[in-house]
Protein backbone atom coordinates (compact mmCIF):
# COMPACT_ATOMS: atom_id res chain seq x y z
CA UNK A 1 0.00 0.00 0.00
CA UNK A 2 1.13 3.56 -0.87
CA UNK A 3 2.15 5.87 2.11
CA UNK A 4 3.49 8.44 0.41
CA UNK A 5 3.40 9.69 -3.16
CA UNK A 6 5.30 12.83 -5.09
CA UNK A 7 4.77 13.44 -8.16
CA UNK A 8 6.33 16.30 -10.37
CA UNK A 9 7.40 17.48 -7.46
CA UNK A 10 9.55 20.89 -7.57
CA UNK A 11 10.99 23.29 -5.07
CA UNK A 12 13.01 26.26 -5.02
CA UNK A 13 13.40 28.88 -1.63
CA UNK A 14 12.41 32.22 -1.81
CA UNK A 15 14.95 34.46 -2.94
CA UNK A 16 16.80 31.33 -5.03
CA UNK A 17 16.74 30.82 -8.69
CA UNK A 18 17.92 27.06 -8.45
CA UNK A 19 15.58 24.24 -7.18
CA UNK A 20 16.62 22.21 -4.42
CA UNK A 21 14.63 19.46 -5.88
CA UNK A 22 13.63 18.97 -9.20
CA UNK A 23 11.00 16.83 -11.17
CA UNK A 24 10.73 14.01 -7.91
CA UNK A 25 8.56 10.91 -8.75
CA UNK A 26 8.83 8.86 -5.47
CA UNK A 27 6.45 6.16 -3.97
CA UNK A 28 6.92 4.72 -0.64
CA UNK A 29 5.35 1.56 0.67
CA UNK A 30 4.23 0.70 4.36
CA UNK A 31 6.93 -0.74 6.15
CA UNK A 32 9.80 0.20 3.88
CA UNK A 33 13.42 1.04 4.99
CA UNK A 34 14.93 3.52 2.85
CA UNK A 35 18.03 5.87 2.61
CA UNK A 36 18.77 8.89 1.00
CA UNK A 37 22.44 9.78 -0.11
CA UNK A 38 24.03 12.13 -2.23
CA UNK A 39 26.61 14.98 -1.33
CA UNK A 40 25.77 17.97 0.79
CA UNK A 41 23.37 20.26 -0.94
CA UNK A 42 21.71 17.84 -3.42
CA UNK A 43 18.16 18.20 -2.07
CA UNK A 44 17.65 15.51 0.84
CA UNK A 45 16.75 18.08 3.37
CA UNK A 46 14.53 19.82 1.23
CA UNK A 47 12.67 16.42 0.36
CA UNK A 48 12.38 15.37 3.43
CA UNK A 49 10.68 18.38 4.24
CA UNK A 50 8.44 18.27 1.44
CA UNK A 51 7.45 14.53 2.02
CA UNK A 52 6.28 16.21 5.50
CA UNK A 53 4.21 18.81 4.06
CA UNK A 54 6.91 21.10 5.78
CA UNK A 55 6.96 22.44 2.27
CA UNK A 56 4.88 24.35 1.41
CA UNK A 57 3.38 25.40 4.96
CA UNK A 58 6.66 26.62 6.36
CA UNK A 59 9.18 27.31 4.12
CA UNK A 60 8.50 30.14 1.43
CA UNK A 61 9.42 29.21 -1.78
CA UNK A 62 7.91 27.70 -5.43
CA UNK A 63 6.35 24.50 -5.21
CA UNK A 64 5.03 22.50 -8.91
CA UNK A 65 3.70 18.67 -8.30
CA UNK A 66 2.07 17.83 -4.99
CA UNK A 67 3.17 14.63 -2.32
CA UNK A 68 0.27 12.91 -1.08
CA UNK A 69 0.46 11.16 2.45
CA UNK A 70 -2.04 8.52 3.26
CA UNK A 71 -4.08 10.12 0.09
CA UNK A 72 -3.98 13.84 2.05
CA UNK A 73 -2.47 16.25 -0.52
CA UNK A 74 0.16 18.03 1.41
CA UNK A 75 -0.64 21.24 -0.01
CA UNK A 76 -4.44 21.15 2.14
CA UNK A 77 -3.55 19.78 4.81
CA UNK A 78 -2.00 21.44 7.77
CA UNK A 79 1.16 20.04 8.88
CA UNK A 80 0.04 18.88 12.29
CA UNK A 81 -2.50 16.52 10.28
CA UNK A 82 0.17 14.99 8.12
CA UNK A 83 2.40 14.66 11.21
CA UNK A 84 0.23 11.97 12.72
CA UNK A 85 1.09 9.77 9.48
CA UNK A 86 4.86 10.71 8.63
CA UNK A 87 6.50 11.93 11.52
CA UNK A 88 10.31 14.45 10.75
CA UNK A 89 13.47 13.95 13.16
CA UNK A 90 16.03 16.77 12.65
CA UNK A 91 19.57 16.52 12.70
CA UNK A 92 20.17 18.93 15.57
CA UNK A 93 17.74 17.52 17.80
CA UNK A 94 18.08 20.58 20.26
CA UNK A 95 15.36 22.04 17.87
CA UNK A 96 13.20 19.87 19.07
CA UNK A 97 13.66 19.45 22.45
CA UNK A 98 12.63 22.20 24.82
CA UNK A 99 10.92 21.10 28.22
CA UNK A 100 12.48 20.52 31.57
CA UNK A 101 11.88 16.92 31.43
CA UNK A 102 12.27 14.35 29.12
CA UNK A 103 9.02 12.67 29.63
CA UNK A 104 7.49 16.13 29.08
CA UNK A 105 9.29 17.28 25.55
CA UNK A 106 7.21 13.30 24.39
CA UNK A 107 3.98 14.86 26.06
CA UNK A 108 3.90 18.10 24.53
CA UNK A 109 2.41 17.26 21.07
CA UNK A 110 -0.18 15.02 22.52
CA UNK A 111 -1.41 17.78 24.45
CA UNK A 112 -1.55 19.81 21.78
CA UNK A 113 -3.93 17.32 19.96
CA UNK A 114 -6.15 17.34 23.22
CA UNK A 115 -5.72 14.03 23.53
CA UNK A 116 -7.39 12.53 26.84
CA UNK A 117 -4.73 12.06 29.81
CA UNK A 118 -4.59 8.43 29.74
CA UNK A 119 -3.98 8.25 26.34
CA UNK A 120 -0.94 10.68 27.09
CA UNK A 121 0.21 9.01 29.93
CA UNK A 122 -0.01 5.42 27.51
CA UNK A 123 1.60 6.78 24.42
CA UNK A 124 4.49 8.69 26.28
CA UNK A 125 5.24 5.26 28.18
CA UNK A 126 4.97 3.05 24.73
CA UNK A 127 7.53 5.41 23.19
CA UNK A 128 9.87 5.34 26.28
CA UNK A 129 10.13 1.94 26.27
CA UNK A 130 10.36 1.82 21.98
CA UNK A 131 13.71 3.83 22.49
CA UNK A 132 14.97 2.04 25.83
CA UNK A 133 15.30 5.44 27.79
CA UNK A 134 12.62 4.33 30.42
CA UNK A 135 15.53 5.66 32.75
CA UNK A 136 15.82 9.43 31.65
CA UNK A 137 12.22 10.18 32.03
CA UNK A 138 12.65 12.88 34.93
CA UNK A 139 16.25 14.20 33.49
CA UNK A 140 16.59 17.23 31.53
CA UNK A 141 16.78 17.18 28.03
CA UNK A 142 19.86 19.44 27.94
CA UNK A 143 21.68 17.33 30.70
CA UNK A 144 21.75 14.49 27.92
CA UNK A 145 24.56 13.25 25.25
CA UNK A 146 23.92 13.58 21.74
CA UNK A 147 23.01 10.25 21.49
CA UNK A 148 20.08 10.14 24.01
CA UNK A 149 19.35 13.81 22.61
CA UNK A 150 18.47 12.37 19.44
CA UNK A 151 16.45 8.74 20.91
CA UNK A 152 14.48 11.67 22.80
CA UNK A 153 13.88 13.55 19.81
CA UNK A 154 12.80 10.32 18.06
CA UNK A 155 10.32 9.60 20.84
CA UNK A 156 8.49 12.47 20.80
CA UNK A 157 7.49 11.90 17.08
CA UNK A 158 7.10 8.19 17.69
CA UNK A 159 4.18 8.77 20.05
CA UNK A 160 2.00 10.56 17.45
CA UNK A 161 1.87 6.84 16.33
CA UNK A 162 2.99 7.36 12.69
CA UNK A 163 3.01 5.01 9.55
CA UNK A 164 6.74 6.59 9.04
CA UNK A 165 9.57 8.28 9.99
CA UNK A 166 11.84 10.60 8.19
CA UNK A 167 14.98 11.39 9.64
CA UNK A 168 17.88 13.68 8.50
CA UNK A 169 21.16 12.91 9.54
CA UNK A 170 20.98 12.10 12.80
CA UNK A 171 24.15 10.69 13.18
CA UNK A 172 25.88 13.73 11.99
CA UNK A 173 27.05 14.93 15.48
CA UNK A 174 27.50 11.57 17.32
CA UNK A 175 30.71 8.93 18.09
CA UNK A 176 30.42 5.50 16.03
CA UNK A 177 29.97 4.03 19.17
CA UNK A 178 26.40 6.29 19.88
CA UNK A 179 25.56 6.50 15.78
CA UNK A 180 25.52 2.76 15.79
CA UNK A 181 23.07 2.50 18.59
CA UNK A 182 20.93 5.23 17.14
CA UNK A 183 20.88 3.03 13.73
CA UNK A 184 20.18 -0.16 15.98
CA UNK A 185 16.62 1.36 17.00
CA UNK A 186 15.90 2.89 14.10
CA UNK A 187 15.88 -0.40 12.72
CA UNK A 188 14.25 -1.55 15.45
CA UNK A 189 11.36 0.58 14.67
CA UNK A 190 10.97 -0.89 11.69
CA UNK A 191 11.28 -4.34 12.15
CA UNK A 192 9.38 -4.94 15.47
CA UNK A 193 6.61 -1.86 14.60
CA UNK A 194 6.72 -1.68 10.57
CA UNK A 195 7.04 2.04 10.70
CA UNK A 196 8.31 3.40 7.67
CA UNK A 197 11.90 4.53 7.84
CA UNK A 198 13.15 7.17 4.89
CA UNK A 199 16.85 8.34 6.49
CA UNK A 200 19.10 10.65 5.03
CA UNK A 201 22.20 9.71 6.44
CA UNK A 202 26.61 9.72 5.07
CA UNK A 203 27.15 6.38 7.34
CA UNK A 204 26.17 3.56 4.90
CA UNK A 205 27.90 1.05 6.64
CA UNK A 206 25.54 0.57 9.59
CA UNK A 207 22.19 0.94 7.29
CA UNK A 208 22.94 -0.74 4.19
CA UNK A 209 21.99 -3.94 5.77
CA UNK A 210 18.85 -3.20 6.76
CA UNK A 211 17.70 -0.75 3.61
CA UNK A 212 15.10 -1.97 0.81
CA UNK A 213 15.75 0.79 -1.46
CA UNK A 214 19.06 3.27 -1.65
CA UNK A 215 18.30 6.59 -3.27
CA UNK A 216 20.78 8.50 -4.44
CA UNK A 217 19.90 12.73 -5.09
CA UNK A 218 22.35 15.34 -7.17
CA UNK A 219 21.33 18.87 -7.75
CA UNK A 220 17.76 17.92 -6.90
CA UNK A 221 16.74 15.07 -8.82
CA UNK A 222 16.69 11.52 -7.79
CA UNK A 223 19.63 9.71 -10.13
CA UNK A 224 19.36 6.40 -9.04
CA UNK A 225 16.38 4.19 -6.66
CA UNK A 226 16.74 0.85 -6.69
CA UNK A 227 17.82 -2.53 -4.23
CA UNK A 228 20.60 -1.30 -3.03
CA UNK A 229 23.11 -4.01 -4.47
CA UNK A 230 22.14 -2.75 -7.66
CA UNK A 231 22.71 1.26 -6.82
CA UNK A 232 25.95 -0.27 -5.05
CA UNK A 233 27.31 -2.05 -8.75
CA UNK A 234 27.63 1.42 -9.96
CA UNK A 235 30.34 4.66 -10.43
CA UNK A 236 29.19 6.49 -7.07
CA UNK A 237 31.94 8.88 -6.65
CA UNK A 238 30.73 11.94 -8.43
CA UNK A 239 27.91 11.75 -6.34
CA UNK A 240 29.29 12.13 -3.23
CA UNK A 241 28.74 9.02 -1.55
CA UNK A 242 30.82 7.11 0.76
CA UNK A 243 30.83 3.12 -0.46
CA UNK A 244 30.82 0.73 2.27
CA UNK A 245 33.85 -0.88 2.91
CA UNK A 246 33.11 -4.20 2.51
CA UNK A 247 31.50 -3.08 -0.46
CA UNK A 248 34.46 -2.05 -1.61
CA UNK A 249 36.66 -5.11 -0.68
CA UNK A 250 34.35 -7.41 -2.91
CA UNK A 251 34.82 -5.17 -5.82
CA UNK A 252 38.15 -5.70 -5.74
CA UNK A 253 38.34 -9.40 -5.20
CA UNK A 254 35.61 -9.52 -7.98
CA UNK A 255 37.68 -7.41 -10.49
CA UNK A 256 40.86 -9.57 -9.40
CA UNK A 257 39.05 -12.50 -10.18
CA UNK A 258 39.44 -13.67 -6.29
CA UNK A 259 36.10 -14.28 -4.42
CA UNK A 260 32.54 -15.43 -5.40
CA UNK A 261 30.84 -11.93 -5.38
CA UNK A 262 28.66 -11.87 -7.85
CA UNK A 263 26.07 -11.22 -5.61
CA UNK A 264 27.54 -7.84 -3.71
CA UNK A 265 27.55 -8.57 0.35
CA UNK A 266 25.97 -5.73 2.25
CA UNK A 267 27.36 -7.09 5.83
CA UNK A 268 30.64 -8.13 7.05
CA UNK A 269 28.53 -11.34 8.17
CA UNK A 270 27.60 -11.30 4.49
CA UNK A 271 31.48 -11.29 3.09
CA UNK A 272 32.70 -13.54 5.72
CA UNK A 273 30.11 -16.20 4.28
CA UNK A 274 30.99 -15.83 0.69
CA UNK A 275 35.11 -16.18 1.38
CA UNK A 276 33.52 -19.75 3.44
CA UNK A 277 31.77 -20.81 0.18
CA UNK A 278 34.79 -20.02 -1.98
CA UNK A 279 37.13 -21.94 0.63
CA UNK A 280 35.14 -25.00 0.16
CA UNK A 281 34.01 -24.60 3.60
CA UNK A 282 30.07 -24.24 2.51
CA UNK A 283 27.61 -22.72 4.72
CA UNK A 284 24.05 -24.13 5.15
CA UNK A 285 21.88 -22.48 3.13
CA UNK A 286 24.21 -20.66 0.71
Amino acid sequence: MKLIEAHGLSFKYAGSSIYAVKDVELEVGEGEFIVLAGKSGCGKSTLLRCLNGLIPHFYEGEMKGYVLVDGADTRETPPHLISQSVGIVFQNPDNQLFALSVEADIAFPLENLALPREEIRERVEWALKALGIEELRDRPPMELSGGQKQKVAIASVLAMRPKALLLDEPTSSLDPVSAKQLIDVIVKLNKEYKISIIIAEHRLDLLIPHTSRLIVMNEGRIVFDDDPRNVLERDLIGYGISVPKVVKIAHLLRSSGRGDFQRLPLSVEEFVKRLKVVSGDKVRGS
